[in-house]
């Protein structure tokens, strides 16, 4: 692999993690074109573990509050007023939403994982046409998840509602919808999103929820091919992975920032216009 092999494959990872139109799907397409596919998966994941430093840095203020909320709940302390403009009751339904929030990544996490796994032990390799395929099912998804939305925004006014955090029901149906986006051309983000949208989270927690939830999967992931770092190491080398890297963080946060104002306007949808040609092209020419 060249330099700018991994810089534009990088570049992809950063684009399509956060964009709802599958990093996995387009990363496959790119190393089929580039003929590349003898690269190992853990190079996918350390693209991926680039854009979670993105994740990270774009959430620190909402991760740093919930790491603390988890610390007093593990140590049974409670919030300390640090402003005269705050109340007692004000920082316990804080404290409780953070609690809830907490519960419900768990939650998440689990499902997402035992999907995951079903997913990678009972599926294995598939053709590249599963992924044109996948690419045309977040487009319906997206299309599906907007109508939803319309629908009930005309019963009550969800989303100019506060933050609150997602239900444990709400947590496990995002969590089907995250595992679901395990599979290859299926959009994570797209899947996510879309799923908390549905259940009826507002749109001013849905996005943050989905690419928060994503740090315990992403990680996961990386345990489980840390395995395979010497082959990466050998089959690629270190500086093209770095590179790759670099490029994935860049991109990633850029498009991280542009996909939350999208999501705030309700316009995800507008996705389908791109990802149904890709996936019909596809088809016809790749496939």
């Amino acid at each position: 692999m060249t330099l700018i092999q991994s810089m534009l494959l990088g570049a992809l990872q950063g684009l399509a993690e956060f964009l709802p139109i599958s990093s996995s799907g387009h990363l496959a397409v790119a190393q089929k074109l580039f003929g590349l596919d003898d690269i190992p998966l853990l190079f996918d994941v350390f693209l991926h573990l680039a854009t979670l430093l993105a994740v990270l840095i774009f959430f620190r203020k909402k991760i740093w509050s919930l790491l603390c909320t988890f610390a007093r709940l593990i140590f049974r302390k409670t919030p300390e007023i640090k402003s005269i403009t705050e109340s007692s009751d004000t920082l316990l339904a804080q404290e409780l939403d953070g609690r809830r929030y907490i519960l419900a990544i768990i939650l998440t996490t689990l499902v997402t994982g035992a999907l995951g796994l079903v997913v990678e032990k009972g599926i294995g390799d598939l053709p590249i046409a599963f992924v044109f395929c996948g690419f045309i099912f977040t487009a319906l998804v997206l299309i599906f998840s907007a109508l939803t939305e319309k629908i009930r925004e005309k019963k009550l006014d969800y989303k100019n509602a506060g933050p609150k955090a997602p239900s444990w029901w709400q947590a496990l149906l995002i969590g089907v919808a995250q595992g679901i986006g395990t599979l290859p051309g299926v959009s994570r983000s797209g899947s996510t999103i879309s799923g908390a949208l549905f259940c009826g989270v507002s749109r001013s927690v849905a996005g943050e929820y989905s690419f928060i939830a994503s740090i315990p999967a992403i990680l996961g992931a990386f345990l489980l091919e840390v395995k395979d770092l010497g082959e990466v190491s050998e089959s690629i080398g270190f500086l093209p992975v770095l590179v790759g890297c670099i490029s994935a963080f860049v991109v990633g946060y850029f498009s991280l920032a542009v996909l939350m104002k999208i999501i705030r306007k309700g316009k995800l949808e507008w996705f389908a216009c791109y990802l149904i040609p890709a996936g019909v092209l596809g088809l016809i020419f790749l496939a």
